[in-house]
């Protein structure tokens, strides 16, 4: 699976769910607040800005937003709605391209450091992070935690999620820290739509280590946006990296 296969223009046209999902308030109206007290009124950058489900509200609460996006398609529907001269995007890897000028804060959400399928390109990404930074700015990744320990001795799926018509899972390759997910959408009679994406998970200790080589130090990790406390039972994290001033 390619990336650009996986986010063309067909993965696009339905990744906005309004209301629901991750779109739901209760899931982007807490990263949204978070993201604007955390810019402390300097300009924003997104790593992976996608269709703008989080820089859209983010710029409407007068941050000013840029971003970076591998997928034209997904940029595509993000000029739906805004256009270029309130949210610039410059389209390319994460882990590599340039935006013009600094910022006070850069931030991936909804596990996009994942996409990068190395070590190499994820450690890239943090000192890519770094390079568009003011001293003292801010990254902050929102990333799940590996489900190893629901992994069943000998099999290789966990089931994550399962509704009326609708089952997620991932398949672990634990030798290389590499996992696949599928989401899978029942359709009348027999018929089945799935998608699937690849991605290289990281333990939180391993983030941490990427955040040192690239001259960040760890500020904070919280298990959501509200702030709750991280623990062994977390499934997520939101970590905040502070650039040496």
């Amino acid at each position: 699976m390619q990336q650009n296969e996986i986010w063309g223009n067909e993965t696009a046209k339905s990744y906005d769910t309004p209301g629901t999902g991750m779109f739901s308030p209760d899931v982007l109206e807490p990263a949204v607040e978070r993201l604007a007290q955390l810019a402390d009124g300097g300009r924003a950058l997104e790593f992976a800005i996608g269709t703008g489900r989080v820089a859209v509200p983010l710029s409407e609460r007068k941050v000013h937003v840029a971003g970076i996006e591998f997928s034209p398609a997904m940029v595509a529907e993000l000029r739906t709605k805004v256009d270029e001269a309130t949210i610039p995007v410059v389209i390319g890897d994460m882990a590599t391209a340039t935006v013009p000028g600094s910022y006070s804060l850069v931030y991936l959400v909804y596990n996009t450091i994942s996409n990068l399928l190395t070590q190499e390109e994820q450690v890239a990404c943090f000192r890519n992070a770094a390079r568009h930074l003011s001293p003292g700015g801010r990254f902050v990744v929102e990333l799940g935690v590996p489900e190893l320990r629901k992994l069943p001795l000998g099999q290789q799926a966990v089931v994550w999620q399962t509704e009326a018509g609708y089952i997620g899972l991932d398949t672990y390759d634990t030798l290389r820290q590499q996992l696949v997910s599928h989401h899978v959408r029942f359709g009348e009679g027999g018929q089945a739509r799935v998608f699937r994406s690849p991605h290289r998970y990281i333990w939180p200790a391993e983030l941490d280590l990427m955040a040192q080589l690239a001259g960040f130090a760890l500020e904070s990790r919280h298990a959501d946006w509200g702030g709750a406390p991280f623990t062994a039972e977390s499934g997520s994290h939101v970590s905040v990296y502070r650039l040496a001033g």
